[in-house]
C-alpha cells in the first residue's frame, strides 16, 4: 500500500465523521417555527416560560397522533392533564387559577377540547382536523397565559 493509500484510508474516517457532525450541526440551527420564536430560549424542546412544560407535552401528544399513534397521545394527553392538574393543586399563589383564573379557565378549557379526542380514541377515532384545530387553540390559550 503507497503511502498516499495510507493517509487517505486513515483520512476517510475522519472526514465521514465531519460529515455527520456538520448535518447534525445543519439540521439543529435550522430555524425555528412561529409557534417557538416568540417564546423564550428552549432547553430540549421545552420553552423556558411559565406554560413550556404544558406546550411541550402537547407537542408531542399532537406529534404522536399525527404519525397514527394513538395510543401514545392519549398517554401523554393523560400526563398534560394530570400535570396541569397538580400545579393548579399546589401551585399556591403562583397557580394561574390565582393570578389569572380567566387565563386558566380559558386554557384549561382549550386543553379540555385538545386531550378529549386524544384519550377517547378507542372508542371514536380522533378526527385529524378537529384535533389539529383543537391543539391550536390550545396552544394560543398558552399563549395568553405565560
Amino acid at each position: 500500500m503507497s503511502d498516499f493509500s495510507r493517509r487517505l484510508t486513515g483520512t476517510l474516517p475522519a472526514l465521514s465523521l465531519l460529515l455527520i457532525l456538520g448535518s447534525v450541526f445543519l439540521a439543529a440551527s435550522a430555524p425555528v417555527t412561529a409557534t417557538q420564536d416568540t417564546h423564550q430560549a428552549q432547553g430540549f424542546g421545552v420553552d423556558n416560560t411559565k406554560m413550556g412544560p404544558y406546550r411541550a407535552l402537547a407537542h408531542l401528544a399532537y406529534s404522536a397522533h399525527q404519525k397514527g399513534d394513538n395510543a401514545t397521545a392519549a398517554q401523554l394527553a393523560r400526563i398534560l392533564e394530570r400535570v396541569w392538574d397538580k400545579a393548579e393543586d399546589y401551585g399556591g399563589d403562583t397557580a394561574l387559577s390565582k393570578t389569572n383564573p380567566d387565563a386558566f379557565k380559558q386554557a384549561d378549557k382549550a386543553m379540555d377540547d385538545f386531550i378529549t379526542p386524544l384519550e377517547n380514541y378507542s372508542k371514536v377515532p380522533p378526527d385529524a382536523a378537529k384535533v389539529k384545530a383543537a391543539y391550536n387553540a390550545y396552544l394560543e390559550k398558552l399563549n395568553l397565559a405565560d
